[in-house]
């Protein structure tokens, strides 16, 4: 690896062309996005070697993805056939139990739930077989996952990843380019400043055409289930977009009290940023993301107020955490589905086995990052008088 990388935008779709010789995206959605990244990733993100040849290679890995979408597509244009009925969609500020209520509900087999390879790489070679043992992307995505744990263990010690493993669906989005995943790996402030001026509506329809190829996947390979888990604090800046696309979609919302999960959420991000440039400054981290989920929340209680009451379940972090099966209950009642003893077997097994006691503890200030107590109870005061006492 080299500082030789250039964040070109045609050599990148050469090069993702080249992959497997194909040359249709389907449509152009993807060119001013693309632009306007690499020009943030070249002059703003202040990249290492590898941070430069990870972040170039990991846009070569999606526009090679679209193109092999488009391919998949043309040969069984039945995936646009399937129904995303009804999906499970769990939100809240990061750090708040989304993804320990996602994981472990992910544990019953009536759910479909994306995997982290999944995520990462949700199209399968051209010539894939539909079993594990001849999916490429497996073997990827543990590499990648083991490279970014031994570039930074402590991440594992904030949010422990799978290969195999159910993970957010932001994932998904960032395939679309209309996502805000990318500016969790470097600083990118052109980039975020335009990328949130736009019409997130082509990277929402972009994941429902994704959740329906990864369900024919799915039942290729002979899974059976009946909805989709999905889990992603980024949906807290588009819920609006979320019941454009899935009308039907019935959304859980935790709640912790942001001044606890900011800066955990920022100790994270703050991880990944040192791995790709050496020159992180956790001040930036803060003030970025402490004014993107402030600005989300204020967007979610908006659209609340226009919605049923009905249309969300509201859940607490402190219970989810002492409480997390008769958590689980509410949530099975809401959807209309019984929790069978099968279900709660399985979830009591991913419970014992992934208890939080047996990873290491995950330390940060508030001061590291630029943040204060008081700062954050202005920037969240709405929110905390709806939903967070004192």
């Amino acid at each position: 690896m080299s500082n030789d990388i250039t964040f070109d935008p045609e050599q990148a779709i050469a090069d993702a062309k080249a992959v497997d010789g194909l040359d249709d995206f389907g449509d152009t959605l993807h060119e001013e996005p693309l632009r306007r990244l690499f020009w943030s990733l070249d002059n703003e993100a202040d990249l290492n070697a590898f941070g430069r040849a990870a972040m170039y290679q990991r846009v070569v890995d999606i526009l090679a993805t679209r193109l092999r979408v488009q391919a998949w597509l043309k040969r069984y244009p039945e995936i646009r056939d399937e129904v995303i009925e009804a999906p499970l969609v769990i939100v809240g500020l990061p750090r708040t139990g989304t993804t320990m209520l996602h994981r472990t509900i992910a544990a019953d087999r009536r759910m479909y739930s994306p995997l982290w390879f999944e995520t990462r790489f949700p199209c399968p070679d051209l010539d894939w077989d539909f079993t594990a043992d001849g999916d490429r992307r497996i073997t990827d995505a543990k590499a990648e996952v083991k490279a970014m744990v031994d570039a930074n263990p402590e991440l594992m010690s904030i949010h422990p990843m799978d290969a195999l493993g159910p993970d957010e669906d932001i994932m998904l989005l960032e395939q679309s380019f209309y996502s805000f995943n990318i500016q969790s790996f470097a600083y990118l402030p052109s980039y975020d400043e335009w990328i949130e001026a736009q019409d997130h509506t082509p990277g929402y329809e972009y994941l429902k055409l994704l959740l329906q190829f990864l369900q024919w996947q799915k039942r290729r390979s002979g899974q059976q289930g009946q909805r989709w888990a999905l889990k992603a604090p980024h949906h807290l800046h588009y819920m609006d977009l979320v019941f454009k696309v899935f009308p039907d979609a019935k959304v859980v919302q935790s709640h912790r009290d942001p001044v606890d999960t900011v800066p955990s959420l920022a100790s994270l991000i703050y991880g990944v940023w040192v791995i790709y440039s050496d020159s992180a400054d956790p001040k930036k981290v803060g003030e970025q993301w402490a004014r993107k989920f402030a600005n989300g929340m204020r967007h979610t209680m908006a659209v609340r107020e226009s919605l049923p009451a009905d249309a969300f379940l509201d859940l607490w972090f402190k219970d989810t955490v002492s409480q997390p099966l008769v958590e689980i209950e509410k949530v099975y009642a809401f959807l209309g589905m019984d929790l069978t003893p099968e279900a709660r077997e399985e979830m009591a097994k991913w419970q014992d086995f992934n208890r939080r006691e047996l990873r290491p503890p995950h330390e940060y200030t508030l001061e590291q990052f630029g943040l204060s107590e008081a700062g954050l109870k202005e920037q969240y005061r709405e929110y905390r008088a709806a939903f967070i006492d004192d």
